[in-house]
C-alpha cells in the first residue's frame, strides 16, 4: 500500500511514520510512505501557499493551484484514492479503513491548514473530503497519521490477523455512518478564475459581491 502526503510541514510526520509498527511495515516494504512539500509547487519566490478568503472572513485559504501541481507530480490512477483532509468531511471510521483497504492499493491525502482550502480542489480531483472526528483541530496533519495508521494494520502480515478477527468493531454492525456534527462551508481564494486542463473553474459571484448577508446565506445553506 502506497501513501502520497501533501502537506507544508513535511517533518511533522517524520517521528510518528518511523517508530513501532508503521515503521517495520516500511522496512517490510508492506507500506511506502512519501511526504510531498506543498512550497516546493508554487510559482512564487516566496513560496506563498495561502491567499485570503473571497468573501471576506478570518484566516487564510491553502490555493488549489500548488495543490493541483503537486497531484500531478504523483500521478495517481483510477485506483488511487484522493482524499482532502476537512472539518466539514464525512467523519472516517472502522468500516470506511476497511472498504479504502479492499478497493485502493494508493492514497493520495491533502492537509488542510490554516482556514480550509480552496473548494475547487475536490471538485477537480473528485477527492473525498475526510474528517476523523467531530470537531476541528489546528491541522490535517495529525487526521492523515490517524488515518494512515488504520489502513496501515489493515494491509496483510503488518499484524496478526486474529487480533483483527477478536475486535469489536469488526463483531458490530459499523455500517452506520456517523455524521461530522461540523458547521463549516466551501472556501475560495485567489484566482477568482482557476484554469486546469483546458476547463475554467471561477469562484461563486456571490463571494465577490461585497454583500456580506448574501454571503452569509450562501454560506449558511451550504453548511455541512
Amino acid at each position: 500500500m502506497k501513501f502520497d502526503i501533501i502537506t507544508i510541514f513535511p517533518g511533522i510526520f517524520d517521528s510518528y511514520f518511523n517508530e513501532s509498527i508503521i515503521k517495520r511495515a516500511q522496512e517490510k516494504g508492506k507500506v511506502k510512505i512519501k511526504t510531498w512539500n506543498l512550497r516546493d509547487f508554487t510559482k512564487n519566490k516566496h513560496k506563498k501557499v495561502d491567499d485570503k478568503p473571497f468573501g471576506g472572513g478570518a484566516g487564510m485559504v491553502l490555493m488549489a493551484e500548488p495543490i493541483l501541481r503537486a497531484v500531478q507530480k504523483i500521478k495517481p490512477n483510477k485506483k488511487t484514492k484522493v482524499v482532502v483532509l476537512s472539518a466539514k468531511g464525512k467523519q472516517f471510521n472502522q468500516k470506511m479503513a476497511y472498504d479504502w483497504s479492499k478497493k485502493y492499493k494508493n492514497f493520495v491525502f491533502v492537509t488542510g491548514r490554516y482556514e480550509g482550502i480552496d473548494e475547487r480542489v475536490s471538485k477537480i480531483l473528485k477527492a473525498e473530503e475526510i474528517s476523523i472526528g467531530p470537531y476541528i483541530m489546528t491541522d490535517g496533519d495529525v487526521a492523515v497519521m490517524a488515518i494512515v495508521s488504520a489502513l496501515t494494520r489493515l494491509v496483510p502480515n503488518v499484524i496478526n490477523w486474529s487480533s483483527l478477527e477478536d475486535e469489536s468493531f469488526l463483531r458490530k454492525n459499523i455500517s452506520k455512518e456517523v455524521k461530522t456534527g461540523e458547521l463549516e462551508y466551501p472556501h475560495y481564494t485567489r484566482p477568482e478564475a482557476l484554469k486546469f486542463k483546458n476547463k475554467t473553474y471561477r469562484v461563486p459571484k456571490i463571494l465577490l459581491s461585497g454583500n456580506h448577508k448574501k454571503i452569509d446565506e450562501w454560506r449558511a445553506k451550504r453548511r455541512k
